[in-house]
């Protein structure tokens, strides 16, 4: 063999990695159509839809592995997020439903249950499963890159972003997807906030709070999971925040207090030591008292020594104080309210106050404005989330969550996963002409696939009032677009790439009922199929429109609407089991619904009906014209049809975007009692 042979086919191989290579980099400088900052489930899930469609992207993460936050967060190791592996279905989109954890993919079989069977599990579980996310995906990640600068450049050519990592190197991209997440603890300034211990550097071992008297600033889930680990060796827990606890199985939103954290609810109603108590953090004073001793009664004394005590920014006398470790006994609150709550010390005051998006990597020029809610903590978006003021600059996963903030679940991971996919799609029509994918039905079948839909899908469940599907009415055809992002609606036709006619257009979503009720009382839920629109619980609810609903009239919906007063709206009476395939209850209500708004008889008939319909009526119901009258599901002989066609008994098809619609039902409606409907809550 000659041995110059595999110093050839070394250099070759160099050239050709040289060559590969210099697709994305140019003196210095990496290219790629898509960068994508964060590795996290988010980041992954675009990565994936990315990959799918064959584009050019790259993943960038500053830590070693996928899904670092979860290596460290929540601090007491346990998600809250619900892994239900047995449902009794073999359903995979209904599964998801009850898979809070599992990301979107192709392989029917790369779900979370592969890492933890458990249905709270262990934090560190996440990050093994992102892993094997990206391996089996062969998703491009590339990590230890840490972004600290990123800014946007106009060009003949159009906008770009430049990032920049700790090494001075730089990557540009037409299309920058920030899915970094909330990773940087939130701070509240108060007096007296250097004594104060975080969150993310508490000692985790409980005996460490062997005996002691604990005041946590915060009631949400890192708080109430704090409180929960420390109950059995505190002396006392209290817990502070200026608005009460409120509990997810209560405002049906997964961010608010879940039961697994809540013990400490227990011990305060049973009054057994630990509470909850409001106020501002901005008018309270955490100090030490001037005094070391403090005599009880009976002449004892007590060490007071490295106590922490709670006041208020009014009882201090130097309100320009800025040591706040030296308050003198006038300046507590017990010499004022003897019975004030919290006028005994503390050992130690913790604050677990959230985490917050990273605006810092941004400069002016790139960098997305703060929300109006969440307190500011959360970049604003479109309702495609893109940024405000930064084109090509989409928000992801949990930093995106101001869409929806306290409203629904895109904050996670099972609300997000489908809204990376509705602005992959959003990006896919944008950037390379493709319109939103879309299933063609006849009208006669729109009735069962909407009935699938509520029965199954997982997107519009989980992103209920966010994501819903859009039915577009094409006379005897109409076209079925999933989990579209509802708001958006007044800029339909140019994110989806689909045209609205006349006949209009039908949105399906997922809602609860806005009325404040006992959720746990004898009248929680509403079983009368004519009182629909007074349910409590998750439902399917309807809205036609003749037209598009305008940016204007999305803005002045009615309080706790997700969308504007539509021509008609009905809605799908709860059902216990979520499966919304009653006959009497769901189907039939449903029937004469779609009926109102396509103005035609749904129905199913026999040949015999559709035979003596076709003799006696000059539009027939659209299940006969479909079938009936178009040989489907009878003999094929072609005498017979020839001699209906020529008596003019057959109607000619006609364009669907040209055909007229009725003014009024055709008669046999009338008949089938269509135009009357006791489940209907039409609003004109």
């Amino acid at each position: 063999m000659d041995s110059s042979l595999p110093c050839f086919l070394f250099c070759i191989f160099l050239t050709g990695c040289v060559k590969c290579s210099s697709n994305h980099q140019h003196n210095g400088t990496r290219h790629f159509d898509y960068c994508v900052l964060g590795a996290g489930p988010a980041g992954l899930q675009m990565g994936y839809f990315l990959s799918k469609a064959k584009r050019d992207y790259i993943i960038l993460e500053r830590n070693s592995g996928p899904g670092s936050f979860f290596n460290k967060y929540p601090r007491h190791r346990k998600l809250i997020s619900i892994n239900k592996i047995y449902t009794g279905r073999q359903n995979r989109e209904f599964n998801l439903r009850h898979d809070w954890n599992s990301l979107l993919s192709d392989k029917p079989d790369l779900l979370f249950k592969r890492v933890s069977s458990e249905f709270y599990p262990p934090a560190d579980a996440f990050p093994l499963y992102l892993s094997m996310f990206v391996k089996e995906l062969g998703l491009r990640v590339r990590y230890g890159v840490d972004v600290g600068r990123i800014r946007a450049m106009q060009s003949a050519t159009g906008r770009s972003y430049i990032l920049t990592d700790q090494h001075e190197s730089d990557y540009t991209c037409s299309v920058l997807l920030v899915a970094t997440g909330l990773w940087v603890p939130h701070k509240v300034e108060f007096v007296g906030s250097e004594l104060v211990e975080d969150y993310e550097s508490i000692s985790t071992n409980p005996e460490d709070y062997k005996d002691q008297a604990v005041l946590i600033l915060g009631k949400g889930n890192s708080a109430f999971e704090t409180a929960q680990s420390i109950l059995g060796r505190a002396s006392r827990v209290h817990m502070l925040s200026s608005s009460p606890v409120r509990l997810a199985w209560q405002t049906h939103y997964v961010g608010d207090l879940r039961a697994v954290n809540n013990e400490l609810l227990d011990t305060y109603q049973l009054k057994s030591l630990d509470g909850l108590v409001e106020a501002r953090l901005e008018k309270i004073v955490i100090t030490q008292r001037k005094e070391q001793v403090k005599r009880r009664s009976g002449g004892k004394r007590k060490d007071t020594k490295g106590k922490l005590y709670l006041t208020l920014k009014k009882y201090i006398q130097s309100r320009d104080k800025k040591n706040s470790s030296d308050a003198a006994g006038e300046e507590l609150p017990a010499y004022h309210i003897d019975n004030f709550p919290t006028r005994n010390p503390y050992d130690r005051v913790i604050q677990c106050l959230g985490f917050r998006f990273n605006f810092s990597i941004f400069d002016g020029s790139s960098c997305p404005p703060n929300s109006d809610n969440a307190k500011g903590r959360l970049p604003a978006v479109t309702a495609w989330y893109e940024g405000k003021n930064t084109p090509g600059l989409f928000v992801l996963g949990t930093a995106a969550h101001s869409r929806d903030y306290r409203s629904s679940a895109g904050g996670f991971v099972h609300g997000f996963r489908y809204t990376v996919r509705a602005v992959h799609r959003v990006l896919e029509r944008r950037y390379h002409s493709i319109p939103w994918p879309s299933t063609k039905l006849l009208t006669t079948q729109l009735q069962s696939w909407i009935l699938k839909r509520v029965g199954e899908a997982s997107g519009p469940y989980q992103m209920f009032e966010v994501l819903g599907d859009v039915i577009l009415l094409r006379g005897s055809h109409c076209e079925y677009l999933e989990e579209f992002p509802i708001q958006a609606l007044p800029q339909f036709s140019s994110i989806s790439g689909h045209k609205v006619t006349k006949h209009g257009l039908i949105v399906v979503v997922m809602q609860y009922g806005k009325k404040k009720i006992d959720y746990l009382g004898r009248s929680r839920a509403e079983t009368d199929w004519t009182k629909a629109w007074k349910s409590n619980f998750l439902h399917p609810v309807l809205y036609f429109y003749d037209t598009l609903p305008t940016e204007e009239e999305i803005n002045l919906r009615p309080s706790g609407w997700p969308l504007p007063r539509p021509k008609a709206i009905h809605h799908i009476v709860e059902d216990f089991l979520t499966e919304w395939e009653a006959p009497v209850s769901h189907i039939q209500p449903l029937r004469r619904f779609l009926e109102h708004c396509v103005q035609t008889d749904l129905r199913s008939f026999y040949a015999e009906s559709c035979f003596r319909l076709s003799l006696t009526h000059r539009k027939p119901p659209l299940f006969c014209q479909d079938g009936y009258l178009k040989q489907q599901g009878v003999a094929q002989d072609s005498q017979p049809w020839q001699h209906v066609h020529d008596a003019g008994l057959m109607p000619a098809e006609q364009d669907a975007e040209t055909s007229g619609t009725d003014a009024a039902f055709p008669s046999y409606l009338a008949q089938a009692g269509a135009s009357m409907s006791s489940g209907l809550k039409l609003d004109f």
